[in-house]
């Protein structure tokens, strides 16, 4: 995902072959949900629409992206309303920053906000709609909260007996699951279902798990369709054309948000502030002896106010580790074992993004890295059987 500085098609690298020998078969082009407009086209035909997008609902070209309410409205599309979610319609908003309803003064259409207050839209917002088109580009983690607002969608179209259309698009963390099983009673917008940190499922899949495995409220399903890809690949590689949400600016970021996003619970700031976004760490309370290299964090767009603003962190740069295919826990493990502040280095949000009390508890134990994923190898083996069922491709 060299995101918005390398605009084009979603282009994949197979994972387990160098640049220098990938066979023509195996670079077969991507084609996007959203591009088979021939095969969607006749289930809108004469449908009143909605769009929940933003700025990641583009069809790639190599001229420039051009933006699926526009592709939609070129087509005859009677398209009504667009639905924003966390960050908003065009992707700038503040992690957690409330998003305001508003018109897109390109097409003069209605967006109404899916995060703040109203996470779930309406029956008076979804009134006069035949159709809810969901067209967002995961990252493939738990806690990014898209698949939060995809299930809202699905139950408030199954409740309004809406038709939802998935447009798929590739999982650039499709390759792996990892991480704890999230338990219930830990359930928030950050980790609605009980899945681990890294699912390994195209939105597409996930949005037939949300149906199948009856997670919507009483049980009740959506009227789901989904528009799968072609020659998609889920061990491969994929640079995506914009960035997801501003503090994903680069492949590397996407690849190592599902492990530095545990520092979101903590007292260390994993690089909001900065041009490394989820590609550094750091803290004032982390020794500079143990830690070289430093960083200060600035107000910057997507992160008004970073943690420890202002204040030189002592942590690490990873951008220039390896592809991950699989959850880092030796740089949280290593922060809380040198942090001078152990008593204030977790905090009430870090339950919420492991999704459960354990990982805390076995840290603050002094477990190792292989201690705490043992714990996690039953909850995976059982997830993935489940998964199975629901996997396209």
């Amino acid at each position: 995902m060299a995101c918005g500085n390398n605009p084009g098609k979603p282009s994949p690298v197979p994972a387990e072959v160098s640049k220098d020998s990938i066979t023509a078969e195996a670079v077969q082009e991507l084609k996007l949900g959203a591009e088979r407009t021939a095969f969607f086209l006749p289930f809108l035909e004469g449908k009143k629409i909605g769009l929940v997008g933003n700025q990641t609902s583009i069809i790639p070209t190599e001229a420039k992206n051009v933006h699926l309410v526009d592709t939609l409205l070129s087509l005859g599309v009677d398209l009504r309303k667009v639905f924003a979610p966390e960050h908003g319609f065009r992707g700038t908003a503040d992690a957690g920053e409330a998003v305001e309803d508003g018109k897109d003064p390109r097409t003069g259409l209605p967006v109404i906000s899916l995060y703040g207050n109203n996470k779930k839209p309406s029956a008076q917002q979804l009134a006069g709609l035949d159709v809810l088109i969901f067209d967002l580009q995961d990252v493939g983690a738990r806690f990014y909260t898209y698949i939060s607002t995809l299930h809202y969608v699905m139950e408030a179209a199954a409740e309004n007996n809406i038709q939802v259309i998935v447009f798929d698009r590739p999982n650039p963390n499709g390759h792996y699951i990892d991480g704890p099983v999230l338990e219930p009673e830990h359930k928030s917008f950050v980790g609605m279902h009980p899945i681990p940190v890294v699912h390994g499922m195209t939105i597409g899949e996930y949005a037939k798990m949300i149906n199948g495995e009856g997670w919507l409220k009483d049980g009740i399903q959506a009227p789901l369709q989904v528009v799968e890809m072609e020659n998609y690949n889920r061990d491969a590689s994929y640079k995506l054309p914009v960035k997801p949400s501003p503090n994903l600016p680069n492949t590397k970021a996407v690849n190592l948000y599902p492990s530095l996003c545990f520092f979101e619970g903590t007292n260390v700031n994993a690089g909001r502030g900065t041009s490394k976004q989820f590609q550094v760490f750091g803290s004032p309370f982390l020794p500079k002896e143990k830690f070289p290299f430093s960083y200060v964090p600035e107000s910057n767009e997507g992160a008004k106010s970073p943690k420890h603003m202002g204040k030189t962190c002592y942590g690490k740069d990873l951008s220039e580790t390896n592809r991950l295919d699989s959850i880092n826990l030796e740089w949280l493990i290593e922060a809380y074992a040198h942090t001078s502040q152990k008593g204030e280095f977790f905090n009430s949000f870090f339950t919420k993004l492991a999704g459960t009390t354990t990982l805390r508890q076995q840290i603050e134990a002094g477990k190792s890295a292989e201690e705490i994923r043992a714990i996690w190898k039953a909850g995976l083996e059982e997830f993935a059987k489940v998964r199975k069922n629901y996997l396209l491709y």
